[in-house]
């Protein structure tokens, strides 16, 4: 087995796609066993044959046409009303605005690439170093994923067998969590840079900001309220979040006209396809692994090294950051979960809370180099040299590093929400 990942890693190294090398790797194990190479097609589309992943497609284009359809600025301009006067205001309103956005997308790369462009030339405008503006702007879409909808969770949901409903409602609290870290680093390195604080709003210009921006704000309503109302389930409400994005876009706002839509529809098209196509290898992968009992291996030997569950997530952690370092978030995530899986429900660490540590985990990589999209995508937007981009960003590793302690230690951040609602259901 030690030569299969051998190969696995030698052809990623190499620089194939991961999802290419998980497929060659896997069909190459069918040929040296001798197994049914009718196996690989079929395991294949057992892969993404899943209504849950349904939503997917309908997150990404939701995401992309708010993107594209006056959306970001109604929410700048409201974040900036409600912590624009606080010190370090810029900062504080980046961070705001990502959470704001981050209940609509699910996605920490539409996020950066949505806002980062408004927001790092707001920043830069108020005299802030345009690197230090792509720091907080790198740093705040780490929110994106953990806030609903989010579509990491959808697929760990899959991958774990956890209800899309207890996993949605379970991620507002450590956004809030991750959002409050980040903010008190920024009014600590605001307070000794001497940074600029923003006019402080009157409670009718709020008012007013709150208005231009409510439309928006009704989406993530919209989703939680729909699926916890019993209306419609995760996936649907996926489908409503695109289709309200649309109406917001064509005939509310009249941003978008048909080149935008083709546009918008051909890029959530061709980012469908890369996120299918990685569950789709990742699926014979895994089917792999299993046939040659690989979870049940490694989960003898990390309960070999310890059975007490702080010191197993310290190490799952330490793990996670290491391959989020060299490969894309989801890859990861559809590579791991089945094999770390076992290990958790022996220690008894709830499957919920579990998800939210190695999804943040998995966030924070998309600021580290050499496989940072995060940093690649704000380095773009925002014009900025990336060795600059990737030395400003190197201390927010604190606040965020503090968040995933916090949401690791005190589970209860994570599951209040859901064992509060779904326990009342019961």
């Amino acid at each position: 087995m030690l030569g299969f990942f051998s190969a696995w890693l030698g052809l990623v190294l190499m620089a194939m796609p991961v999802a290419f090398a998980l497929g060659v790797v896997a069909v190459g194990w069918l040929f040296i066993e001798g197994a049914p190479l009718i196996s690989a097609p079929q395991r294949l589309m057992a892969g993404v044959d899943s209504f849950t992943l349904l939503a997917v497609p309908f997150f990404i284009l939701a995401g992309n046409l708010m993107n594209t359809s006056g959306v970001t600025d109604r929410i700048f301009d409201f974040a900036a009303s409600l912590v624009g006067h606080f010190r370090g205001g810029m900062g504080h309103v980046n961070v705001v605005a990502s959470v704001v956005f981050s209940g609509m997308s699910g996605s920490a790369v539409a996020d950066a690439g949505g806002l980062g462009a408004l927001e790092i030339k707001a920043m830069v405008k108020e005299g802030y170093p345009r690197a230090f503006a792509g720091a907080i702007t790198a740093a705040s879409c780490v929110v994106g994923p953990i806030i609903p909808p989010s579509i990491p969770l959808v697929l760990y949901a899959v991958m774990a067998n956890v209800s899309v409903g207890r996993l949605f409602l379970g991620g507002i609290l450590p956004g809030i969590v991750i959002a409050l870290c980040l903010m008190a680093y920024i009014w600590w390195v605001a307070g000794k840079a001497g940074f600029p604080r923003g006019p402080r709003f009157t409670w009718a210009q709020r008012g007013r900001a709150f208005l231009r921006a409510f439309l928006p704000l009704l989406t993530p309503a919209i989703i939680l309220g729909g699926i916890f109302g019993g209306i419609f389930t995760a996936t649907e409400a996926a489908a409503i979040a695109a289709l309200y994005a649309l109406i917001l876009g064509t005939l509310v706002y009249r941003e978008l006209g048909w080149r935008d839509l083709l546009r918008v529809f051909r890029e959530s098209m061709n980012t469908t396809a890369v996120v299918g196509f990685i569950v789709a290898a990742a699926t014979l992968f895994n089917w792999v692994l299993a046939r040659e009992r690989v979870p049940q291996q490694v989960a003898e030997m990390l309960l070999g090294v310890t059975d007490n569950p702080l010191v197993m997530l310290l190490l799952i952690n330490i793990l996670l950051l290491f391959l989020g370092m060299f490969m894309e978030a989801l890859a990861v995530l559809v590579l791991t979960v089945p094999v770390l899986l076992p290990v958790i429900l022996a220690l008894g660490i709830d499957p919920v809370h579990f998800g939210f540590v190695m999804v943040l985990n998995l966030m924070i990589g998309l600021l580290t180099p050499p496989m940072g999209i995060g940093l690649f995508v704000v380095a773009k937007v925002g014009g900025i040299r990336l060795q600059h981009l990737i030395r400003a960003v190197l201390p927010f590793y604190i606040p965020l590093f503090a968040a995933l302690a916090l949401i690791t230690l005190f589970p209860q951040i994570t599951l209040f929400l859901p064992d509060l609602v779904f326990g009342a259901a019961r």
